[in-house]
């Protein structure tokens, strides 16, 4: 799920650079010191995890890991995921430099939104962590891919078949990603659940 460079508008690229920029802003003011050692392993891990690409048609797929990023790093998810692309994108030539703010939105908006869903409802059990952890897992799969298919929607009529074909192909890595979410964040919250955050002040206790 990576836009390569001279897909996309001019205007939509630079309106995803515009966006990004403030989501790193956003990212950057939730940044503590003391978690930037799970911030590097999470993102290794989405640098990683992403880099494995499985053809499909004229498109490919890949695990993305939206809900878990979110659900680990709450809003520095947005960083995270930007400086993973962008370090495929400058070591591997995953996706382009000048599609990276589009990139960047494209995966960056779902974790974001997916960390706020999962502090809010994941509950207070092994059990209801591991339901949550894998609704918000295939949820961001689904935004993401979305969000994909919308922005290669704006690259003309040519684009159109390819964004459907991309929408279609991510309908099994959401199944995917819902059990290695679950069985992720039930891991976490059996062996070390204070990395998974404070919950949401609005969360029922």
């Amino acid at each position: 799920m990576h836009i390569a460079d001279g897909v996309l508008p001019t205007v939509v690229a630079a309106g995803g650079y515009v966006l990004t920029l403030a989501g790193l802003g956003l990212s950057l003011r939730a940044v503590d010191h003391r978690d930037l050692p799970k911030i590097a392993v999470v993102t290794s891990s989405f640098f990683v995890a992403s880099l494995i690409h499985l053809p499909l048609g004229p498109t490919s797929v890949h695990l993305l890991l939206p809900g878990i990023v979110g659900a680990l790093l709450g809003p520095v998810a947005f960083l995270s995921i930007t400086l993973g692309l962008f370090l495929q994108s400058l070591l591997f030539q995953f996706g382009g430099l000048t599609a990276l703010g589009a990139n960047a939105v494209m995966m960056g908006v779902p974790a974001l939104l997916c960390g706020w869903c999962f502090r809010r409802f994941r509950g207070t059990t092994r059990v209801s962590h591991a339901v949550v952890g894998g609704l918000v897992s295939a949820v961001g799969v689904l935004l993401a891919a979305l969000l994909l298919a919308l922005l290669l929607a704006t690259g003309g009529d040519s684009f159109l078949g390819v964004a459907k074909m991309a929408l279609l192909a991510h309908v099994p890595v959401m199944v995917i990603e819902a059990l290695v979410g679950g069985t992720v964040i039930s891991f976490i919250y059996r062996v070390k659940p204070e990395l998974l955050g404070p919950r949401h002040r609005g969360a029922r206790r």
